[in-house]
């Protein structure tokens, strides 16, 4: 029995049990309350469908808590998933060469703002280009603007930098400085655009040419944008695309959970945030 279980690379009471019978092959694991779930998640992937099983799992604990019912841990919810073939196809993908050591994350609200633009084409061929301001802490997008088969100019930037503010502050001048960090697109470095941002109270800063990655909270919502929105609405043209962003945006800030803030939507964060100080 002894060179049986080193050969096999078990010890050797395993070794008895299974010649003994005394072992069983453990079925499938099912919780009582799984029953109950299952429609809810189905609701949600199909409502969310590029959703994963972590944010899938955050949107459910929010109505559970809502109910007050108790929540539902990430791995109950993968496996009742995986149990259900609702879970995601894996996509792997190779990570690139560069990388960027700069923190870009803030350690609370108002500190830092990163600002980008984003491009989308409709069915027929209509383009719309955007350009945002989200908290480089809380995630929240404070400010947007989009146009259709046009550029983003420096007046849209100057606009978007004004509402922000207002927003934010409840004026037109920050009360603390806060940095504001975009590319080295004209549109941002632009005379006009720095002098006014300053008058506002914002410090412009701008990421090294030709490292995008050094945007990263501006690029990674751009990706949530384009995933979550973008590709599972119907866009036949400009006109229903524009009316659509302002929704899109509600959501985002409203009810995407969000891995950095440990799984809270931007605004579900601020309103713990604002409790708590």
């Amino acid at each position: 029995m002894s060179l049986v279980a080193s050969t096999l690379g078990v010890g050797r009471s395993t070794v008895y049990d299974r010649l003994t019978g005394r072992t069983r092959t453990r079925g499938s694991y099912t919780k009582a309350g799984d029953a109950d779930l299952l429609p809810r998640i189905r609701q949600i992937a199909a409502q969310r469908p590029t959703y994963g099983y972590r944010r899938i799992a955050a949107v459910l604990n929010r109505q559970l808590r809502t109910e007050g019912l108790a929540s539902a841990n990430h791995k109950r919810v993968y496996r009742i998933m995986a149990a259900d073939r609702l879970l995601l196809a894996r996509r792997y993908t190779e990570r690139p060469d560069y990388g960027h050591e700069g923190v870009v994350v803030a350690i609370r609200s108002n500190l830092r703002w990163c600002s980008d633009g984003f491009e989308f084409t409709c069915w027929n061929g209509e383009v719309v280009r955007g350009a945002f301001i989200i908290d480089a802490h809380d995630r929240e997008i404070i400010a947007f603007a989009a146009v259709a088969n046009a550029g983003i100019s420096g007046s849209h930037i100057r606009d978007i930098m004004l509402e922000a503010v207002e927003t934010r502050f409840g004026g037109i001048r920050a009360i603390t400085p806060v940095e504001m960090l975009s590319d080295n697109g004209s549109a941002y470095t632009a005379r006009e655009t720095r002098t006014f941002a300053r008058q506002l109270g914002l410090k412009p800063c701008f990421t090294p040419v030709r490292s995008p990655q050094s945007n990263g909270i501006s690029e990674a919502f751009v990706h949530t944008l384009k995933r979550d929105y973008v590709r599972v609405s119907p866009l036949p043209d400009a006109l229903t695309a524009l009316t659509s962003l302002a929704g899109w945006i509600e959501d985002y800030n409203d009810n995407h959970p969000h891995s950095g803030l440990k799984m809270r939507s931007p605004r579900e964060h601020r309103a713990l945030v604002s409790a708590t100080a």
